[in-house]
């Protein structure tokens, strides 16, 4: 029987606007500042903010806040620019920390 359920589907935890597909994780073994991260390929219904550089555990970035485009909650960061070699795999990713997305569509 063919599954009729949709894609498993994450939203913000304040308003649970759809932000991200668990299908597009490439990786839950991110930090952020206050606690798991997961990174993802690509994000939707958020905003982008202007670009900055910031010292993160990996070294140098440049990065962007990533906001619910409803609530404009700071759920994340995406990833603009790595420095460094082994980090480019990042850039035009977005990391989103655990505690602000919830499961939808589960």
């Amino acid at each position: 029987m063919e599954d009729l359920a949709g894609p498993r589907l994450y939203g913000c935890y304040k308003c649970q606007n759809h932000v991200c597909c668990h299908d597009d994780i490439v990786s839950k073994d991110f930090q952020a500042s206050r606690g798991r991260a997961f990174l993802f390929s690509h994000a939707m219904n958020v905003v982008v903010g202007p670009t900055e550089d910031r010292y993160l555990i990996t070294g140098l970035h440049t990065v962007a806040d990533a906001r619910c485009c409803d609530c404009k909650e700071v759920l994340g960061w995406k990833y603009v620019k790595a420095y460094e070699e082994l980090q480019k795999y990042k850039e035009g990713k977005f990391v989103l920390e655990k505690f602000k997305i919830v499961k939808v569509n589960w």
